[in-house]
């Protein structure tokens, strides 16, 4: 008999005993303790950071092994290839299908930071990184060692096929307050400012602020243009901008209690109260239609154009998840919503009628706000949970294509942030998944 198969079958009758952990390669019982001691501490927690981390490890091996599985029986490039001459698939479901195909392929590489300031890359833990419409620059947000955050821009015009290298410019000041929502703007020209919602501390209220984006650049810092607009509020959990021209110029503001809808050039402002703190906000483009995620697990939306904000007459539709909604991202055609929560739930929504179709499983989050991010184009959806692991689903299927571990060890404040896009750096870019961890930059590209 195999000696590891007896010992699986050993193991998986072994009585758990209140108090006590069973270490099947001692094959004996531990005492569980309920905090830490000087000496060899056995507790819940360390026993369940110690599996996680072998997983980690594990699949580490695996991929640098490439010991890469197709997500789908029997599906390969050729079997694909020779579906759309048969005309079997068409033109979209063949591209969606080599893109699942290059995700189970892609190969981690780490990628080079150079800075005109030697001592701003590589010394602090990124915390946020978003890409703009084109994929052509990512706004990084990093935790600064003796506390608070800076910002910076990196130019993606470098990661090419021949070299894995970028530019990041930072800006000459930082902040000592936490920054908990960001998204570009587009007032001058397409992603030309940034938006920056930071946290209050102690009795310093919060802040919601507009950076021009050349603020972030090579050229003499003497003409650097300074912040457009910057004005106090109460806890701003997060914030959107509105590409509509039926309320062009407008950004909204997630608080506490409240929606804030501002008029960056009037300086005209709506307030929208209501019984929850607002932790995603995405405005419509068709419509002139601003959605948001509670903590409550409500989502609902509001015209921007009323003036009536009494009672609850004024939301136009409401969705309901069981926990706080993290996330939110319409679809093209914005019929559908993508919604995440923080029971781990991912949720597609169908507007028309106001009932779930699809749910993506798989993603873990407890506590977090965690982004999703949906790449209609390849038909795929990405997420990063609070166990490191990033997942990438199908879009039309919520089939789970691949779960990538963080080069990392696990921990609270090491949570990866990616970026994907089929054109990494502009409409000739490269395609792939940027990750952001600790102090450094990756890039899994296809292979």
């Amino acid at each position: 008999e195999d000696p590891s198969s007896s010992s699986l079958t050993q193991n998986s009758v072994v009585p758990e005993l209140p108090g006590f952990y069973y270490d099947s390669e001692k094959n004996r019982y531990f005492r569980l303790l309920p905090g830490h001691n000087n000496y060899n501490p056995l507790t819940k927690e360390s026993i369940e950071y110690k599996a996680m981390e072998c997983k980690r490890l594990r699949l580490l091996e695996e991929e640098e092994k490439q010991k890469k599985k197709t997500a789908r029986a029997g599906l390969n490039s050729s079997v694909l290839l020779q579906k759309r001459q048969l005309g079997l698939l068409s033109s979209r479901s063949y591209c969606r299908m080599v893109h699942e195909l290059k995700v189970n392929c892609m190969q981690r590489k780490k990628i080079e930071i150079h800075s005109p300031d030697s001592s701003a890359a590589g010394t602090n833990n990124f915390k946020t990184i978003v890409a703009d419409v084109a994929c052509e620059r990512i706004f990084t947000v990093s935790d600064v060692e003796h506390g608070g955050c800076k910002y910076g821009i990196i130019n993606l015009r470098g990661l090419g096929k021949e070299s894995l290298t970028v530019e990041m410019y930072d800006n000459l000041y930082f902040t000592n307050r936490k920054v908990n929502s960001v998204c570009w703007a587009s007032l001058t020209h397409p992603d030309s400012h940034v938006k920056l919602c930071l946290m209050g501390i102690a009795e310093t209220p919060g802040c919601a602020s507009l950076l021009p984006a050349s603020l972030f650049s090579s050229t003499n810092p003497g003409d650097r243009p300074g912040m457009l607009c910057s004005f106090k509020i109460s806890t701003a959990w997060s914030c959107a901008w509105c590409l509509n021209p039926q309320a062009d110029n407008c950004f909204s503001t997630g608080l506490t209690r409240r929606v804030l809808v501002t008029n960056v050039v009037t300086g005209h402002r709506q307030t929208f109260n209501i019984v929850s703190d607002v932790l995603a906000q995405q405005f419509a483009t068709q419509t002139p239609m601003l959605y948001n995620g509670c903590r409550s697990g409500e989502i609902f939306g509001l015209d921007v154009r009323q003036r009536n904000h009494k009672g609850q007459s004024w939301k136009a539709i409401r969705l309901f998840h069981d926990s706080a909604v993290t996330s939110l991202r319409l679809l093209e055609a914005e019929r559908y919503l993508m919604a995440a929560d923080m029971a781990g739930q991912i949720k597609l929504w169908d507007l028309r009628t106001a009932k779930c179709v699809k749910q993506y499983r798989g993603h873990h989050n407890e506590s977090t706000v965690l982004p999703v991010h949906v790449n209609e184009e390849e038909g795929l959806l990405t997420a990063v949970g609070q166990d490191c692991y990033t997942r990438i689903w199908s879009l039309q299927d919520a089939q789970l294509l691949r779960t990538i571990p963080s080069p990392h060890p696990t921990s609270k404040d090491a949570i990866p942030s990616v970026v994907f896009s089929s054109r990494l750096g502009g409409s000739r870019g490269v395609p792939g998944l940027l990750m952001a961890v600790k102090q450094d930059l990756y890039h899994f590209s296809y292979n």
